[in-house]
This record gives structure tokens, sequence and C-alpha cells, in this order.
């Protein structure tokens, strides 16, 4: 009985620690190696070295002289990153079609023209940081009015930061929020300082 017990024990402890210990610190420090930025949370630093948000994840902006990010599910304050997910309202359920209803009725007042659907519904996680050109060329009037821009200005701050698909056939085009608008910033004179 002892000599098939010990065995056990010592393959147990054996593959414990190099599949629970060895084999995660070899691959985050491949990770850390090869793709440091993105093993680091993809932050994004302003000009005094602090971080001010993550390029994977959404933020609230809410004042006119931004762009808006997509609707969040995720969390209390609605971009708590800690509570990442989906809604899981099903396109019947009555609680979405108001939360869709209201949101439509408030974009709709801003007289912008006709409203994308990314600007009424959440991403699966409920951060997406993106969204898309056709979404924040729509609110383009509204942050050049707020900022004192020409609209032309701001549109050419929304190219300049809108992604292209992965080999020009993966995926969508996208505007990242936080980086668009931290190039608005940037672009804006006697900017104010960013809060959103």
């Amino acid at each position: 009985m002892l000599s098939q017990i010990r065995p056990a024990i010592v393959a147990t402890l054996f593959f414990t620690l190099l599949l629970g210990v060895g084999y995660p610190l070899l691959v985050t420090g491949i990770g850390q190696l090869a793709f440091p930025a993105q093993a680091g949370g993809s932050l994004i630093r302003d000009a005094r070295g602090q971080v001010i948000g993550s390029a994977l994840i959404a933020q609230n902006f809410a004042q006119p002289k931004y762009l808006h990010p997509r609707p969040s599910a995720a969390g209390s304050d609605g971009y708590d990153a800690s509570g990442s997910s989906g809604s899981n309202l099903g396109p019947l359920n009555p609680d979405l079609a108001m939360r869709v209803a209201k949101d439509a009725a408030g974009l709709a007042g801003e007289g912008l023209g006709p409203i994308p659907a990314d600007a009424l519904t959440t991403s699966g996680s409920g951060l997406d940081p993106d969204i898309s050109p056709v979404n924040a060329r729509r609110q383009a009037a509204r942050v050049a009015r707020a900022r004192g821009l020409a609209p032309g200005e701001v549109e050419r701050v929304i190219a300049a930061n809108t992604t292209q698909p992965w080999l020009g056939v993966f995926g969508q085009p996208r505007v990242n929020v936080l980086k668009a608008n931290l190039a608005l910033d940037a672009a804006t004179p006697a900017a104010q300082p960013r809060s959103p």
C-alpha cells in the first residue's frame, strides 16, 4: 500500500510545481518579453507619465467635448471593469427595450442624424473601448461646438485615430474612444485637464 501512495504523492507534487508554478511563470515571462505593453494591460499614460486608462477598457466620457463610448452593461457606474459582462438581456426583454428606447430618444434629441447601432447596444464585455467610425463622426459636430473647433478638425482627429481591419479583412474599422479623446485634447488650444 505504501509503495503505491508514495509515488502518487511525489507525482502530484511534481506536476503541481511543473504545471501550477513553472508553466505559468514561463508563459508570463514570455508574454512580458514579447509583448510588454499588452502584458502590462495596454496602459495609456499622460504627458507626466501617469496612467489615465487602458486601451482595452472603456471609460465613461459624458462631457459634450468628448466622444462618448458605447453604452455599458458593467457595474453600477456603467464602466466598472470588475463588473465586466454582458447584460444577458434577450432581444425580447422589456428592460432592454426600455433602455434602448430611452437612449435612442436622448440621442435623437441631439439632432445629429441617424443613430448607429453601436451607440445603442452594449458589447459582449460591456466595456468595449472602441466605437464605429460612423458613431464617432456622428458626434463630431457636438464635440466641435463644445471645443470651439471646426467640425472638419474633429473629423481629421477621428480619421487619424481610426484603426482599420487587421490585414484589411479581419474585423471592422474602429475608433478607440480614449485615444481619440486624448488626441482631441492635444488638438484643442488651452485644452482642459481630462476629466471623464
